[in-house]
């Protein structure tokens, strides 16, 4: 059984998939892990470029951290904070940091988004028609401006506990955004803020808008490494987060996901308890080759629309 405390709860939440976290069946071969980083300091680029930010071990114990800030297409442009899977922690920071960028290839997605050529073949194949529809349907209605995205190193958490995601929180909220507010040159409100990610990624993204809600106003999560016996004590903590301080909040999971069945269950304890709350469930397995086409479409339209007062497809 699992027990919460009064302030955060405790129970088996913040770990993650090893063998299929974000990796799985299509993973990349291993390099280096990178060991600790500098400090450092990085302005938006005007080249186009990803913006790299590094920070010292003092900044983001015990290793330090790596984040990208990608181009920002407007200067009002939504914020999203993308979390990646476990494959990517386990090949270093600068790896993490770059993942959504290099093995998830988030911009040939954004693409195709961007121009409304958004089909099955973008998709790897991974759509239902009807899903397909709604998503050309929500383009044909408003284009897609594109969204900033902040693609920090998530780390692998070894206590699974909100209490121990909290150290992670607490970098990305006081030490990660404003960081990336001064990168941008503009401080960021909490209604153009989201976060997302995928598997051991989307678990962390779910505990750190329980522990810091008033920082998103929109929270998604990919194929999240959860386990069905997690549901009702994660649904009570979101429904709490979301009375503090309310965001959206939206699942996506895959027919051939390990944690669909967890998902579900989360998605049906949230609907208990009367929190609003999407579900997406798509073909497809648990792997890289799902990050670069549902993984990342999901993302950046769902949060796209919600950050600009749009409904969702």
């Amino acid at each position: 059984m699992l027990a919460w405390g009064a302030a955060a709860g405790a129970s088996a939440l913040a770990g993650g998939c090893g063998a299929c976290g974000g990796g799985g069946r299509d993973r990349p071969e291993s390099g280096a892990v990178t060991s600790a980083v500098p400090r450092g300091e990085a302005s938006a680029r005007p080249d186009g470029t990803w913006s790299e930010l590094t920070f010292g071990v003092d900044e983001a114990p015990p290793e330090g951290s790596v984040a990208l800030v990608a181009p920002p297409p407007a200067p009002d442009a939504p914020v999203v904070i993308a979390l990646h899977g476990r494959g990517e922690a386990g090949r270093g920071l600068l790896a993490g940091a770059r993942g959504w960028r290099d093995d998830y290839a988030v911009e040939r997605i954004e693409e195709h988004l961007r121009r409304g050529t958004i089909d099955a073949e973008a998709l790897g194949g991974f759509v239902a028609e009807a899903r397909l529809a709604a998503m050309r349907t929500s383009l044909a209605s408003a284009a897609y401006r594109g969204v900033t995205l902040v693609t920090p190193y998530t780390p692998i958490v070894g206590d699974r506990s909100i209490e121990g995601a909290a150290p992670f929180a607490a970098f990305v909220a006081e030490r990660l955004w404003p960081r990336v507010e001064r990168t941008l040159g503009a401080v960021v409100p909490r209604e153009r803020t989201g976060i997302d990610g995928v598997s051991m990624g989307g678990r962390l993204a779910l505990l750190l808008a329980i522990a810091r809600p008033e920082r998103f106003a929109s929270v998604g999560a990919l194929q999240p490494a959860l386990q069905v016996r997690e549901a009702t004590t994660l649904a009570t903590a979101l429904a709490g987060a979301k009375a503090r301080s309310p965001f959206t909040l939206r699942l996506v999971s895959s027919e051939d996901d390990p944690f669909l069945e967890a998902v579900r269950a989360l998605h049906a304890a949230l609907r208990e308890r009367g929190v609003a709350v999407g579900l997406v469930v798509t073909p497809g397995p648990h792997d890289y080759a799902w990050n670069r086409g549902p993984g990342a479409a999901e993302l950046l339209l769902h949060h796209e629309r919600v950050l600009r007062g749009l409904p969702p497809p």
